[in-house]
């Protein structure tokens, strides 16, 4: 009996390591819906972050992804379709038969979050917005991402656009891996020329940018479904602290004192 005991312990005790692993404290229970927040890659405090929901712009991140894991060329130019222009929230404006960069658009997409860049992005690597969400969808069943599905590229609320804290948190940290992606989200502002010489400027929507200490990126992004969300990075003497912010009131403020809090506790070894 003593040694039927000890090997249902043995069975038990990674079951109970993985628990433990995947549900750490909830520190910041109103910070908003869900959050996750990591130090150096180690999960430090989260809420509800295996809960779907909607991802609003931070669907962009895994659209980047397949990108640039499919023979990315930011020189090609993408013509604008009548469907791109059309694109409604966040836009830079592009006009039907334009074309742009795809390094431009990247660029939109990604620091203004632009959904007529975005849409133009999807439509020129896979032919369809439709094709390339399966694009998306199959990278997301390779990483194993289970609380995770697109409906559309660009983050549109829809019945099935859907992902959690978790998930995000590794899509983020795979488009961190890209140096052009890190180097990309990091950037305050951009310019977009087209092909027949219109230029366009734009700034990012990430308040945190040039107001938080070492921020470094990476999206924001709201819609009505989603409220208010952010992926935000942070380095400073050479500690890394990357949050995922879902469905949050206050989502500046939020993220900064989370952020802050999470370098207090890097300074103290927890």
């Amino acid at each position: 009996m003593p040694g039927r005991i000890l090997a249902a312990l043995l069975l038990l005790a990674p079951a109970a390591g993985r628990a433990a692993e995947a549900d750490p404290p909830d520190r910041f229970p109103r910070a908003g819906a869900s959050y996750l927040v990591a130090v150096d890659g180690r999960l430090l405090w989260a809420r509800a972050p295996d809960e779907p929901r909607p991802p609003a712009s931070l669907s962009k991140l895994m659209a980047a992804l397949v990108l640039l894991g499919e023979g990315w060329s930011p020189g090609a130019w993408l013509r604008v379709s009548p469907r791109a222009a059309r694109e409604t929230g966040s836009r830079l404006g592009l006009r039907a038969g334009e074309e742009i960069a795809a390094g431009d658009a990247l660029l939109a997409t990604l620091v203004a979050s632009a959904n007529d860049a975005c849409l133009a992005l999807a439509e020129g690597a896979a032919g369809s917005a439709e094709a390339f969400v399966a694009r998306m969808n199959r990278r997301a069943v390779e990483m194993g991402l289970g609380a995770t599905r697109f409906e559309n590229p660009c983050g549109h609320d829809a019945p099935g656009q859907r992902s959690s804290a978790r998930d995000l948190w590794r899509i983020a940290r795979a488009a961190l891996a890209s140096p052009e992606l890190r180097r990309v989200v990091a950037a305050e502002r951009g310019r977009a020329t087209t092909r027949g010489g219109r230029t366009i400027e734009f700034a990012t929507g990430n308040a945190l940018l040039g107001r938080l200490e070492g921020a470094r990126g990476v999206k924001s992004g709201f819609t009505p479904g989603a409220g208010k969300c952010v992926v935000a990075l942070a380095e400073r003497g050479g500690v890394e602290v990357l949050l995922v912010l879902l469905g949050a009131p206050d989502r500046w403020w939020t993220a900064a004192g989370i952020v802050e809090a999470a370098f207090r506790e890097a300074g103290r070894g927890g």
